[in-house]
């Protein structure tokens, strides 16, 4: 079979446009320890395009213009932990959305805005993990 999309790259990936594409690549990186496997920069220096890799997820992200401008990205993420996620994303500069809860669906998620505009939603399935209180 012809192979009809680049190795290492999921069917679907989201794509966010973005006003600062490299702020959220740095978060990403540092939060998530994501991977880039790409990135394309204009002679300005401006991310046109970028792929980072997350576990088994590729987000996509470009610089905003004229011509595209930025749109809300919401992103959903099961994590193990996410009062550990929530207070070092704040610590790298995240915006609060919302305090992690107990929510209707049994999920135990809350949410935050990255710097370059990526909303995520960190969510784990019943009781937050348990923390060592030695």
């Amino acid at each position: 079979m012809t192979q009809f999309r680049p190795e290492g790259f999921p069917a679907i990936s989201p794509y966010a446009v973005l006003d600062d594409p490299e702020a959220s690549l740095t978060f990403i990186e540092t939060l998530f320890g994501g991977t880039r496997m790409s990135v394309l920069k204009d002679d300005d220096g401006h991310v046109r395009h970028a792929a980072i890799r997350i576990g088994d997820a590729v987000l996509m992200m470009g610089q905003s213009s004229r011509e595209w401008p930025a749109t809300a990205t919401h992103l959903h993420f099961y994590m193990p932990d996410v009062d550990d996620i929530w207070s070092r994303a704040l610590s790298l500069g995240a915006t609060r959305v919302q305090e992690p809860m107990r929510r209707e669906d049994g999920d135990y998620r809350g949410g935050f805005r990255d710097p370059g505009g990526i909303t995520w939603w960190i969510a784990c399935m019943g009781a937050p993990a348990e923390k060592d209180t030695d």
